[in-house]
């Protein structure tokens, strides 16, 4: 009989800050500038420069570990990590090793059998990150961006609770939405401000000792994780079914040709030399400050989709869809307070917005578009001052220059024309110039009036409110 087999799976997972500046310096963290353009001593680890906290940095890392039910470390240190690696300018990483600011949490996340299960969160602890090495194949070297270096990160790391992707999915999905809810952090995956290294071993199930476990990186999407644990995991079945042992080692999933390879043999505590910075004063956590964060957390998903419910009335499926984004539900919430219909603003936000979305691959973080303006054209459609095709068609505008709805209608003549007599005198022609759908329509071809309100819409150069042209058209056959 084959061996069954478990996959047991924790993660570490890296967040890049919100703050505009770095973690022990003045520069900017914003993303994209030209390379080495956003350094200065301390990032660029210079002799004789000092790194100072950014406390901004230290309340966000509270904060998370508020929201994720850790304990909160009331007197931590910051540590050396050495290591020697080009994007690494002081040969070392100063990091938490002995005093980590949370400790002990747990995330609860949904599972495919249809309940809960908690996953723990180990430690969470702030550090810098690391420049980023571009590899040039046109001139065959590499070269060192400093930009990155010195930005904030908090480090998640989890329990080996986790025996699936989709478990790993869910707990990332559900750490994502509380960091963004926090407004701690963008967590886009694509632009590295949110990475997760897989720490992956499987056993013979049933068994209580754990495997050796590999570490894989260089995951920057869902897609790649699932893979990349798919992958890892016939890896290891198949090298322990014919009698070889997994190695212990750091692994980088190649996600264009769907495997892992081996980059080096996995470093233990001792390999990196740790000892407390002597640069840094160690951090005190007061009752005041914890008290002042603690107040200052926000309403999570949970709660605010119970809320929708009883406030708003929306379908079960709006609300979820408006609250996977912070950004989105605070739009909704916005447009809302300011007069429109829930259910008409659910209405725009689950049609058009999530049409244009996925047309240009946006996400919800990066909608422009303000509640005022959402709440006009709402406004303009019920007044019947525009009709249901030109507002979207101003939405589409709208949506790339979030322009105000009133004025463009005006600029461009597009309000909706409710002359009574000129109406009445294109439904005339059209009815004249299309004697074969009036004979098909008084025949009983209920049909053949959509194809003459088209007409008088074309006529009116769509500034006509289709109902009163279908109301007109009746009236007049």
């Amino acid at each position: 009989m084959s061996r069954q087999y478990e996959t047991v799976i924790g993660l570490e997972v890296h967040v890049e800050l919100a703050t505009k500046t770095k973690i022990f310096c003045g520069c900017s963290t914003a993303f994209g500038a030209g390379p080495n353009t956003q350094t200065c001593p301390v990032c660029t680890g210079m002799p004789g420069s000092l790194p100072v906290l950014n406390k901004q940095v230290l309340e966000y890392a509270i904060a998370v570990g508020l929201a994720t039910g850790c304990d909160i470390t009331r007197y931590a240190k910051f540590d050396r990590k050495n290591y020697f690696y080009p994007d690494n300018p002081q040969n070392y990483q100063i990091s938490q090793l002995y005093l980590p600011i949370c400790r002990n949490g747990s995330v609860e996340i949904a599972t495919e059998e249809g309940g809960t299960k908690s996953v723990g969160i180990h430690e969470i602890h702030m550090e810098e990150d690391a420049g980023k090495l571009i590899h040039d194949a046109w001139e065959d070297c590499s070269l060192v961006d400093y930009n990155r270096s010195g930005v904030p990160l908090i480090e998640i790391v989890s329990e080996p609770d986790m025996r699936s992707a989709e478990e790993v999915i869910a707990y990332l999905e559900k750490l994502r939405l509380i960091i963004q809810y926090l407004g701690a952090s963008d967590c886009k995956l694509q632009e590295g401000s949110m990475r997760a290294d897989v720490n992956l071993s499987v056993r013979e199930l049933g068994a209580k000792e754990f495997g050796v476990r590999t570490e894989m990186k260089n995951l920057n999407s869902f897609k790649a994780i699932s893979r990349a644990i798919a992958g890892e995991r016939e890896r290891q079945i198949e090298l322990l079914a014919s009698g070889q042992r997994v190695v212990q080692e750091t692994r980088r999933w190649d996600d264009s040709k769907g495997e892992s390879y081996a980059m080096r043999s996995k470093e233990d505590a001792q390999d990196y030399r740790y000892f407390p910075d002597p640069d840094l004063v160690p951090i005190r956590v007061s009752d005041e400050m914890l008290a002042a964060i603690r107040d200052k957390q926000p309403e999570f998903r949970g709660e605010k989709m119970k809320r929708y419910k009883e406030a708003f009335g929306i379908p079960d499926y709006d609300i979820e869809i408006i609250t996977q984004s912070k950004h989105m539900a605070d739009i909704f919430e916005e447009t809302v307070s300011l007069g429109a219909e829930p259910k008409k603003v659910s209405n725009w936000l689950m049609g058009e917005t999530l049409r244009l979305m996925k047309e240009k691959e946006l996400d919800a973080e990066d909608l422009r578009f303000s509640p005022e303006h959402l709440a006009k054209l709402i406004g303009l459609v019920d007044a019947r001052a525009v009709n249901s095709s030109v507002a979207k068609e101003v939405f589409e505008v709208m949506f790339e220059e979030d322009v105000d709805p009133e004025q463009y209608v005006e600029q461009k003549g597009l309000k909706t024309v409710n002359d009574e007599g000129a109406l009445k005198k294109a439904v005339e022609e059209v009815i004249a110039a299309n004697p074969q759908s009036v004979a098909d329509y008084r025949g009983g071809k209920e049909k053949a009036i959509g194809f003459l309100v088209g007409q008088t819409m074309k006529a009116m150069k769509g500034k006509a409110d289709p109902g009163a042209v279908n109301r007109m058209l009746k009236e007049l056959l």
